[in-house]
């Protein structure tokens, strides 16, 4: 297992007022966790981003609260400012290493699909993050998927082709496809689909089609005879 150190202190300060300690390199954070009392904190911009870089959101950082002792945490969730897009705020999750714990785990595709390089198709990738259930000592911090197997337009790699500890279970069907290949559109097929198909609007309901004038006369006249023929 893999595991990043970060140090953090208690947070006494909470709402507007934390704004004046960002500008001087703080994030406030807050840890909690199965029957774990939430502790507020803050956190150094740079060590952060550091560990950011290399924990992810799937990694077990060994967060070293000052005067609290040290606890085993994952990145729950980071908010951005929006402006600046700097980290504001983090929530940690802290871990029971004896108690496993569900996680979304990065895929990176390693190596050269021949049905791309060799037959100019396009790597199709249905999947970013799997999900799965395991001790925390047990957690991946990646999987890699080697898309070197993809020789044929055929050919698909599903879960249930992973290679991966039998310690950690996967929490999506085995027959979810994770990546294949594809031959590229011709021009013909793209002209297709660039084209707009008319719809008729008077199916729509809510909707009025209007009528051209000339029509609306010949349509008024019409109406006019069909109501003097009545009459008669």
């Amino acid at each position: 297992m893999t595991k990043i150190n970060l140090s953090s202190k208690v947070r006494e300060v909470t709402g507007n007022k934390v704004k004046k300690y960002r500008k001087e390199g703080l994030i406030p954070a807050v840890v909690y966790g199965h029957k774990v009392e939430p502790k507020n904190l803050w956190v150094k911009f740079l060590d952060f981003e550091r560990v950011y870089k290399k924990a992810g959101e799937s990694t077990i950082i060994e967060l070293d609260i000052e005067g609290k002792g040290k606890v085993n945490v994952l990145i729950h969730d980071i908010q951005n400012n929006p402006v600046s897009d700097s980290f504001s705020h983090i929530d940690f999750f802290q871990v029971r290493m004896d108690e496993k714990i569900e996680a979304e785990i990065p895929v990176e595709f390693i190596g050269e699909a021949p049905a791309v390089k060799e037959l100019g198709g396009i790597l199709l990738k249905n999947i970013s993050e799997i999900r799965v259930s395991c001790l925390p000592a047990d957690l991946p911090s990646k999987i890699e998927i080697d898309i070197s197997v993809l020789k044929t337009y055929e050919n698909h790699i599903k879960i249930k082709d992973l290679k991966i500890s039998e310690k950690v279970k996967v929490l999506l069907d085995e027959e979810t496809v994770i990546a294949g290949a594809a031959p590229q559109r011709t021009e013909a097929e793209m002209a297709k689909l660039d084209e707009k198909v008319e719809e008729d609007v008077t199916k729509v309901e809510g909707v009025i089609k209007e009528t051209p004038e000339a029509e609306k006369t010949e349509e008024g006249k019409a109406g006019k005879e069909e109501k003097k023929e009545a009459k008669k």
